[in-house]
């Protein structure tokens, strides 16, 4: 171990005794209440300063912000790590960064004008005030990162209540957003949270009259809660994203493309490849690749069966197998494997349950199709119609449009890693908060606005 890795993991042994100790003392850190309703009208106050700032000086606020979480990503990350047993440092750091540099600012809010012999019309994008926010514990401290950049561009402040299983990397990414935006000049208690989020908590937020929009990133319960509550709510849903295979891929770049997307962070963003449908004529290449230049481990019938019944519970996923790499699922079934394995392949039908339930692990299920139509067939109805993401590997431009029409989701990665999508290696901004169930899909400040219309009749144009 360097110096500096041991210098940052005492530091997050410092960060999280120092939680721990200041439970029960909130006011020791920025933005952390006791009360759900203080909290909610400490963001209320916050938030009357924020609408009053001109965008330079939240663009200085969202800069620090920026900066404070590019100082911060290895402490975050292994916090992370450490506290929900989920994912691995490296890959955290880089989302972390991804974060910090590919979240829009308020480049995002924009002005449409119509200008003619009538006036003058705008239309604005304006803030809804106090946002209310559930995030989830696989994406703990990026997520409430992402949203209050993206809120706070929109002149929003927010309201968090985090998953549990990761409160304390939550809150320490609360405190650092609140001295971000002290040290800019800016207020305190941008964003908010309590230190023991609970399903009280919860209902408290999602139903207080000053939380007109909530934003919820989590499973599919904590998403139907929310849109049950009677206020507007964004929900970023769960997701099986299948990654379709044709006899016109690149097959050697497919395998490299879909094992890296699988085990980015052992396999917890929503997007991740979760199964593969290949057409026949290409599986026994891909699986060749996959297992002699990817690092996968090919289970056996007795070992996939072992498997199910490790990772899968009467009650669904084996919360203690999430996150976790290969090498600790395989050994969790008495299978000893080399450092380098780093994904779980096997053949199988597509309702199989460890391929028809999103694991986020890196368990890889491959489902043989006849030809591209009854591979399209099999991966629409693996993705469930949650209308989240998919993926296919083709050279094949009229494969690739029949298939994006047919799984009609708000990402499709094309001959690429699933990660792509969030900017890490293809086009395009990075969000944590994907809202396919509700349909504004990639989440960025303007989706925390509302449209609001100015018009001057008979004055203002000039031509």
């Amino acid at each position: 171990m360097s110096v500096n890795e041991q210098m940052v993991q005492d530091v997050v042994k410092e960060v999280m005794a120092k939680l721990q100790l200041q439970s029960a003392a909130p006011a020791a850190q920025k933005g952390i209440f006791a009360d759900m309703k203080d909290a909610i009208e400490a963001a209320k106050k916050a938030q009357k300063y924020v609408h009053r700032m001109s965008m330079d000086q939240r663009e200085q606020i969202i800069s620090n912000i920026r900066k404070k979480t590019r100082e911060n990503a290895e402490i975050l990350a292994r916090m992370g790590v450490e506290e929900t047993g989920m994912g691995n440092v490296p890959h955290k750091i880089l989302k972390h960064q991804l974060v910090a540099e590919k979240t829009p600012g308020t480049e995002d809010i924009t002005t449409t004008a119509w200008s003619g012999d009538k006036g003058l019309t705008l239309i604005e994008m304006g803030p809804f005030g106090v946002i209310g926010a559930i995030t989830p514990c696989t994406n703990p401290s990026e997520t409430i990162i992402c949203n209050t950049i993206g809120m706070l561009a929109g002149g929003n402040t927010v309201v968090f209540n985090p998953h549990p299983a990761a409160i304390k990397t939550s809150l320490y990414a609360i405190n650092m957003l609140n001295e971000a935006s002290l040290e800019a000049g800016g207020p305190e208690n941008i964003a908010v949270s309590v230190f023991k989020p609970t399903m009280e908590t919860s209902k408290i937020m999602t139903s207080h009259p000053d939380i007109q929009l909530i934003a919820a990133t989590g499973g599919p319960g904590v998403v139907t809660a929310v849109l049950s509550s009677g206020r507007r709510g964004i929900g970023a849903g769960a997701g099986n994203p299948p990654a379709l295979v044709d006899e016109t891929a690149d097959i050697r770049k497919a395998a490299g493309d879909i094992v890296n997307g699988c085990t980015f962070d052992n396999n917890l963003p929503c997007i991740a490849e979760k199964e593969v449908v290949a057409v026949d004529s290409v599986v026994s290449e891909l699986m060749h690749y996959m297992l002699t230049e990817q690092g996968c481990y090919l289970a056996s019938d007795e070992e996939v069966e072992k498997l199910k019944n490790t990772v899968l519970t009467p009650k669904g996923l084996n919360r203690k197998c999430v996150g976790r790499s290969a090498k600790a699922l395989l050994e969790m079934i008495g299978v000893t494997v080399p450092d380098n394995i780093r994904c779980i392949i096997f053949e199988g039908e597509k309702e199989h349950p460890l391929i028809a339930e999103e694991l986020m692990m890196p368990i890889l299920g491959i489902v043989r199709a006849k030809d591209f139509d009854d591979a399209v067939e099999k991966a629409v109805w693996l993705e469930h119609g949650n209308r989240h993401s998919a993926h296919i590997h083709s050279k094949n431009i009229d494969n690739i449009t029949r298939y994006a029409k047919a799984i009609d989701t708000a990402i499709l990665v094309k001959n690429a890693p699933s990660y792509a999508a969030l900017g890490f290696g293809g086009e395009g901004f990075c969000t944590f908060t994907i809202a396919s169930r509700t349909g504004e899909g990639l989440t960025s400040a303007s989706t925390f606005t509302k449209r609001r219309r100015c018009v001057m009749s008979e004055s203002l144009c000039i031509r």
